[in-house]
């Protein structure tokens, strides 16, 4: 009986609790929930390396991650050498021969990578002491041979060769040589001629040159112990030789002065390859570059944005057509909006686009789009903050980028705190100057200027886009 009492008073107070309730009405969202990162330890050695690491004891795990943050590195006529430094690294040392090291890192279950200006390895914490000894061997002595360079130098050859009637590819290098110039390190083109002119010994000199500690990072994450790592660190890397990369000038990208339209002729090419791309002068640390992100969320960053709905679903042109935005505190970068498109729809293609940038900087988003973009990013920052990993790089970023210390403990308040108004004035700065390219069964295009009515208008099929 007396049970009985109690459920019916639980009961009743649940019932009356329930209809407090207005299910009419959708709950106000609480404040942004506090991030609680926790700091990496610091130490640096007399090279120049900086070391950050982070213990985590969940997992008998343990990610090690260099990097070295140099400028942009320009090739000139050897455009290729990089890609030759990058896929001769890792192959052994001076001290272990190639198959030997792949043996005994596949015996012990591990992963190592080196390239021309990174590397990193994982492993079960209790081969890390083995496995950063091999990574560093590795990164630090390389065994470049002539006959390995040979190899590495005709595997490059043949896939340039394979990308020369693929439009993916010439559509590829030619926004990038179009947007950035062919004498910037981010549009210079690698061909079979610049290959064959680089030598083994200028694979030497450039890892020499640029593979040095001086901008150097290293990233120790998991199931360590700091004073271990440290000891470990600094007996493996010391020997490093301290230097500093040579610097050169190369002039930044600009937007071309007058409305452009650049064709390549693809006669193989089913469909067309059409981008609208312009330079944009974005950086981590600008007080509006969250505000980007989310105009460009908006505008093309999935299924859910507008050129997908329009290009797709509203007109069937494409798969898919989407934007992307780039950031890079060295140089400016693109922002590009791009899709694959029937032959016959090339030109409306681009003028939809075109159409869909205009309506960005000229009228305010509506309030649930910028709601749902910025669902999509908090969505994805706090499933990033599940990975044992992401505390390390967002350290690295504050590092690298020169952020506020407190960047990624306020990201979800300074992403709800943005409005209709700080995303149109966001699209109005990066997308305000326009480029775009597009091709096809007969021809590619690009446009460059200030955006204003339809850009372009289909004339004759077989010769030009006006």
């Amino acid at each position: 009986m007396k049970r009985y009492i109690v459920l019916t008073v639980l009961s009743l107070l649940m019932t009356a609790s329930y209809a407090q309730i207005d299910r009419s009405k959708q709950p106000k969202p609480g404040p942004a929930p506090e991030i609680n990162l926790k700091e990496p330890a610091r130490f640096e050695l007399s090279n120049g390396l900086k070391v950050l690491v982070v213990e985590n004891h969940k997992l008998p795990r343990v990610r090690i991650q260099l990097t070295i943050d140099n400028p942009p590195i320009l090739q000139g006529n050897k455009a290729g050498v990089s890609d030759l430094t990058s896929s001769m690294l890792g192959k052994g040392s001076k001290n272990i021969p190639k198959d030997d090291f792949y043996e005994e890192v596949d015996f012990l279950g591990a992963n190592i990578y080196v390239g021309g200006q990174s590397a990193f390895a994982s492993c079960l914490s209790k081969y890390f002491p083995r496995i950063l000894e091999l990574m560093a061997d590795a990164s630090l002595n390389p065994n470049f041979t002539q006959e390995e360079f040979e190899k590495e130098k005709e595997k490059l050859i043949t896939g340039l060769k394979s990308q020369e009637k693929d439009v993916s590819a010439i559509a590829d290098r030619v926004q990038l040589a179009l947007a950035y110039g062919k004498d910037h390190p981010f549009g210079e083109i690698t061909t079979e001629e610049t290959v064959n002119k680089v030598t083994l010994m200028d694979v030497e000199q450039f890892y020499r040159s640029y593979f040095v500690p001086a901008n150097a990072y290293l990233v120790v994450i998991g199931d360590v112990d700091f004073d271990n790592v440290k000891e470990l660190v600094t007996k493996h890397f010391t020997p490093w030789t301290k230097a500093v990369p040579p610097s050169f000038a190369y002039s930044d990208p600009s937007d071309a002065q007058y409305t452009q339209i650049n064709f390549v002729d693809v006669p193989n090419a089913v469909q067309s390859e059409v981008a609208v791309q312009n330079i944009t002068n974005l950086k981590m640390k600008d007080d509006d570059y969250l505000d980007a992100l989310l105009a460009n969320r908006i505008l093309g960053g999935g299924s859910q944005a507008r050129l997908f709905k329009n290009l797709r679903e509203d007109k069937g042109y494409t798969y898919g057509s989407y934007s992307n935005i780039l950031d890079n505190k060295y140089s400016p970068m693109r922002f590009s909006a791009y899709a694959q498109v029937r032959n016959a729809v090339t030109d409306s293609s681009v003028v939809q686009i075109l159409q869909e940038i205009d309506k960005i900087t000229s009228e305010p988003v509506s309030q649930e789009e910028l709601a749902n973009a910025k669902a999509k990013y908090a969505g994805s920052f706090v499933m990033a903050l599940e990975r044992p990993e992401t505390v390390a790089n967002y350290a690295l970023n504050i590092e690298t980028e020169d952020l506020p210390k407190d960047f990624y403990k306020t990201y979800l308040e300074r992403i709800d705190a943005v409005t209709v108004e700080d995303v149109q004035k966001a699209a109005q700065k990066t997308l305000f100057h326009l480029q775009c390219q597009g091709g096809g069964h007969r021809k590619r295009n690009r446009c460059t200027g200030k955006l204003g009515k339809s850009l372009l208008q289909r004339e004759d099929r077989s010769r030009t886009f006006l």
